[in-house]
C-alpha cells in the first residue's frame, strides 16, 4: 500500500467550520493539510473568489495539497513548518489580511496506520518519527545517541511518564548489546521497563509520544506560531486549534486567554476593558467530540477545540 492511500477522517469536522464563520470570498489558511479533510470542507464553502492557503511539512501531504492545487486556483500549498506561517503570508501578501486559521496538531490517522514512517508502536517499521524524514535526525538516531539523563527529561516533560528514568535505562542498557532501530523492538522494552498496565492504555504510549514531540520540536513549533497569528489574521478573523493532549491543549489556552486578557494593569488601578486592550476575544467554550463521532472515529475522543477572534491591530 503507497503512503497515499491512508485515509483519515477529520474531526470535528462541522464546528470547525462553523468556527472559523466562514465567508464565500474570505481567504483561509488550513496550517495542517494532512490527507486534506478539513481543507475540502472549506473550500465547499467557499466561492470562486475564497481562497486557501495549506502547509505541511509532511512530504506525502504537501505532494498530495499540490495535486489539489494544480485542480484549484483557489488553493496555494507550502511544503513548510506552520511556525513560518507570517514569512509565507508575506508571500502571497497576505498579512494582515487572513480571515481565519486552522491548526490541527499531532499525528494524522495516515501517519500512525503506515508503520514505515515509526510513529506507531501498533505497528512495525523503521524507528523514525519525523514528520519530513528528510530533515533533523530520526528517532532511532536519538534513542541510540542521547545521554540518559537527557532521555529521561524528554519523556518526563513531553510525555508526563512517571517511569522515566526506567524506561531510559532500559534503552541505554538494550543499546549497548544492539542497537534500537524498529518501533516494535522499541516498544517491547519500554514494556520490560514499565511496572503494572494501565487499562485501555499501551506502556509505550506516553514515551512514543514524548520522543515524536521532542523530534518534531512540535510545541517549540506551536509556540512560534501561535505569536505569529496576530500579524496574519484580519480584524475579525478566527482562530481555530484543535488539540490532542494536555500538552498542546495548555499552551493554546494560555495564548488566547492572554491575547483576550489584554495590557497588564495593576489589579486595584480602575480601567475599562477597552483600555486593557485585548486582542482577541474568546469565542465559546472548548469543544469536544460528541458521543457518535467519538463512536464513528475513536481517535476524536481526545480531540479539544478552542476559537478565538481577532479584535484589533
Amino acid at each position: 500500500m503507497k503512503a497515499d492511500d491512508f485515509t483519515h477522517t477529520p474531526v470535528l469536522t462541522e464546528e470547525v467550520l462553523d468556527g472559523l464563520d466562514l465567508r464565500p470570498a474570505g481567504l483561509y489558511i488550513d496550517a495542517t493539510f494532512g490527507r486534506g479533510g478539513h481543507s475540502m470542507a472549506i473550500l465547499k464553502r467557499l466561492n470562486d473568489k475564497g481562497r486557501l492557503l495549506v502547509f505541511d511539512k509532511d512530504p506525502v501531504s504537501i505532494r498530495l495539497a499540490e495535486n489539489l492545487a494544480a485542480t484549484d486556483s483557489r488553493v496555494q500549498a507550502v511544503h513548510a513548518s506552520f511556525s513560518e506561517i507570517d514569512k509565507h503570508a508575506a508571500e502571497y501578501d497576505s498579512l494582515h489580511l487572513v480571515d481565519g486559521i486552522l491548526f490541527d496538531l499531532g499525528v494524522s490517522s495516515p501517519q500512525l496506520d503506515d508503520g514505515s514512517r515509526g510513529f506507531s508502536f501498533m505497528r512495525d517499521g523503521e524507528l523514525d518519527m519525523r514528520m519530513n524524514p528528510n530533515t533533523g535526525i530520526s528517532a532511532a538516531e536519538w534513542v541510540n545517541s542521547e545521554k540518559q539523563d537527557e532521555i529521561v527529561r524528554v519523556l518526563k516533560e513531553y510525555g508526563e511518564e512517571r517511569f522515566a528514568r526506567r524506561i531510559a535505562r532500559k534503552i541505554v542498557e538494550t543499546r549497548v548489546e544492539q542497537k534500537i532501530t524498529h518501533t516494535k523492538q522499541l516498544a517491547e522494552l519500554i514494556t520490560q521497563a514499565v511496572p503494572g498496565r494501565e487499562k485501555d492504555k499501551h506502556p509505550a504510549t506516553r514515551s512514543f509520544q514524548a520522543i515524536r514531540i521532542f523530534i518534531n520540536s512540535e510545541l517549540e513549533d506551536l509556540r512560534e506560531a501561535l505569536a505569529k497569528v496576530d500579524t496574519v489574521l484580519a480584524i475579525g478573523g478566527r482562530l481555530a486549534v484543535i488539540s490532542f493532549h494536555s500538552l498542546e491543549d495548555r499552551i493554546v489556552k494560555r495564548y488566547m486567554r492572554e491575547m483576550a486578557a489584554g495590557d497588564s494593569f495593576p489589579p486595584d488601578l480602575p480601567v475599562t476593558f477597552d483600555q486593557l486592550n485585548p486582542k482577541m476575544k474568546l469565542v465559546g467554550k472548548a469543544i469536544k467530540a460528541g458521543r457518535s463521532e467519538v463512536e464513528r472515529n475513536p481517535r476524536a475522543r481526545s480531540a479539544v477545540l478552542r476559537i478565538a477572534e481577532k479584535l484589533a491591530a
